[in-house]
């Protein structure tokens, strides 16, 4: 059984262009670590990530430390590290940056991330590991959007063996379970290696951030745009995100067309 969110039905009213170059910046930096020799490549993650005794304390670092939390946002550990982070900045990304606008998207992605490596940092002050990884950035999106889309339905693929369909879940299930998991790890021990605590300040962030960056006409807990755990057969194009801009110019026109005097 496989399950995997993929996009949602929540509608915006122009292109997410920061969060297209967020990912694409992330891809490209990650093909580059790709090429690197062994030596080199953990050279590059030990001087652009965040090592907390370098941020917290007085060890030496390559560049400033404060400048390390912004360098370990675009880089990823493995692919798979790469492809969960930017799956999640896809699908709910471009809502956060349309509720703000770009300018202040821009400051509010850096600000959780850098509430998210200080809060990783602090856990262990004295700790010689870097961390890399947009996932404090994106859990700050996470939250977010839970704060103002709990109820938006997110497209679930569902797979077991030959049968395969998709779902629309509420977000706040689907996030739900998510920070539930990041708290569950931590206690529980959780994969070696994976900042936890980063993703759990990140998402707090983001929940307390959203109502100052946020434009004043954006309202919270929004309603759905769709009935919940309705399925149906899985298609690419659902993973366009220009359908959501569809989706709200022909409702917006539905919308007008109803309030026309007859």
């Amino acid at each position: 059984m496989f399950f995997f969110p993929f996009s949602d039905d929540n509608p915006t009213t122009r292109t997410p262009v920061i969060c297209y170059i967020l990912i694409a910046v992330c891809a490209f930096i990650f093909l580059w670590q790709f090429t690197l020799p062994k030596h080199l490549y953990e050279s590059a993650v030990y001087s652009f990530g965040v090592v907390p005794a370098s941020l917290l304390g007085n060890n030496a670092s390559s560049i400033p430390p404060l400048l390390t939390v912004i360098t370990s946002m675009f880089m990823h550990g493995s692919w798979m590290h790469l492809i969960s982070n930017m799956v999640y900045l896809w699908i709910f990304g471009d809502n956060i940056e349309d509720s703000m606008g770009r300018g202040r998207f821009i400051l509010f992605y850096l600000a959780c991330g850098f509430v998210a490596a200080f809060t990783q940092a602090m856990i262990d002050p004295t700790s010689e590991i870097p961390m890399i990884g947009a996932s404090g950035a994106v859990a700050g999106i996470l939250g977010a959007y839970l704060l103002l889309h709990p109820k938006a339905n997110v497209n679930v693929l569902f797979w077991i063996i030959i049968f395969i369909t998709t779902i629309r879940v509420p977000a706040f299930i689907v996030l739900g379970v998510w920070i539930v998991g990041q708290f569950f790890s931590v206690t529980g021990g959780g994969e070696g290696g994976v900042a936890y605590f980063a993703h759990i300040g990140g998402f707090l962030a983001g929940m307390i951030l959203i109502p100052f960056f946020k434009k004043s006409s954006i309202p919270i807990l929004d309603n759905p745009r769709s009935k919940p755990f309705e399925s149906k057969p899985f298609n690419l194009s659902d993973l366009s995100s220009d359908n959501k801009v569809k989706g709200f110019m022909d409702e917006f026109i539905k919308d007008s067309n109803k309030r026309k005097p007859h």
